[in-house]
């Protein structure tokens, strides 16, 4: 049996979590198996899960919070465990913070893999130096490359790396995902929004994804059509500033902050359009299980266009303002409907986003 050693989960369930958990739960457990490093103290997302499937969770000091702790924990960790490791798995949405893999280097561990999931930076100016930095040594402590899209690729990677980089896809369970008429009406009547059109969004609550415009959006929208409702799903250190910008707007009443739920599948069913107006993106999980679903999707141009399937998926320049955006909500509304099941499996298969099928690339690299 391989064992791997993962980075990657924190405590909030986002989409680089969501996209390990779909790689474990449907990897052949005879033949991996998966342990975590995490660099906090608190429950992580999906920790019970995890603790089920027999893998272990090491936690450590967070390098920011106490450096000398966090250098001896990690130290300390790779000395005693590192030779228990056939590989390293870094899932990073930046290369500020290299340590495992140079640590998986000193301590034996063969296969170190780092792993990137954005195409931007998401975090302070200092980390976006070091990142800049640290692109031209890690490949001296990295044996293999990763990225979940080619744009993710391109700011992760110095040039002369690309043609090194695997395309690993954000795969999910299409089926998990499937519209559902009674999850539609049980949702809407549990949040009294059996009678309103339901805008909806699903992500973490960071300027990364936008909130901040999608609220100015629907606001615009409303003047459209008053009948409406928006919930965002997602928890985030945006969440007080964007319930004051919804009380600002007079819109508090209109707009639903559900924090982070286990069952996004029921929610999607119960939305009408799926508004997406990410910053950045390296593909957007969260896109992937809409369309699964079927929902129309109204999504920025500045994310990966690789990750559109449905024909009922529109792209929207982000230099348009608000105003704009709610008359192509409202053309959508009237105009693209969801779209049924059966047309989207296949696709899911073709575009490789369907995870039975790319578990087995990852399955195949693992086991080289």
């Amino acid at each position: 049996m391989k064992k791997i050693l993962v980075f990657g989960m924190t405590e909030i369930a986002g989409g680089m979590e969501s996209f390990i958990m779909n790689y474990y739960r449907n990897i052949d457990k005879t033949l991996f198996h998966f342990d975590f490093l995490c660099n906090t103290y608190n429950s992580i997302a999906y920790e019970e899960e995890l603790l089920n499937y027999g893998s272990k969770i090491f936690k450590f000091t967070a390098r920011n919070n106490n450096y000398l702790k966090y250098e001896k924990e990690l130290n300390s960790f790779f000395k005693k465990y590192a030779k228990e490791y056939d590989c390293i798995w870094v899932n990073v949405c930046s290369l500020a913070n290299i340590d495992y893999l140079k640590l998986a280097k000193k301590y034996g561990i063969k296969k170190r893999i780092i792993h990137s999931h954005n195409s931007q930076n998401m975090d302070s100016f200092m980390r976006g130096i070091l990142h800049r930095i640290n692109r031209f040594f890690v490949e001296k402590y990295a044996t293999d490359f990763f990225a979940c899209s080619k744009e993710a690729a391109v700011w992760f990677y110095k040039k002369t790396l690309i043609d090194k980089v695997k395309i690993i896809k954000n795969a999910i369970e299409p089926n998990k995902y499937i519209f559902n008429n009674k999850n539609r009406k049980e949702i809407r009547k549990a949040f009294n929004l059996e009678n309103n059109f339901v805008i909806g969004n699903v992500g973490r609550l960071h300027f990364q994804k936008n909130q901040k415009f999608i609220i100015d959006i629907f606001k615009e929208f409303l003047k459209k059509y008053n009948n409406a409702k928006l919930v965002l799903i997602g928890e985030g250190e945006d969440e007080t500033r964007l319930k004051q910008k919804a009380a600002l707007l007079g819109i508090e009443d209109k707009c639903l902050f559900v924090g982070a739920q286990n069952n996004v599948e029921q929610w999607l069913s119960a939305l009408d359009i799926f508004l997406f107006p990410s910053l950045f993106e390296g593909v957007g999980i969260a896109l992937l299980e809409a369309q699964a679903n079927g929902i129309p999707i109204l999504a920025s141009s500045d994310i990966p266009h690789e990750v559109k399937i449905n024909d009922n998926f529109i792209f929207y320049s982000l230099k348009e303002n608000s105003e704009i955006w709610a008359e192509k909500l409202f053309y959508i509304k009237e105009n693209l409907p969801r779209i049924s099941y059966e047309n989207i499996l296949e696709k899911f298969i073709v575009f490789g986003y369907d995870i039975k099928t790319e578990v087995k690339r990852i399955e195949k690299f693992f086991m080289e």
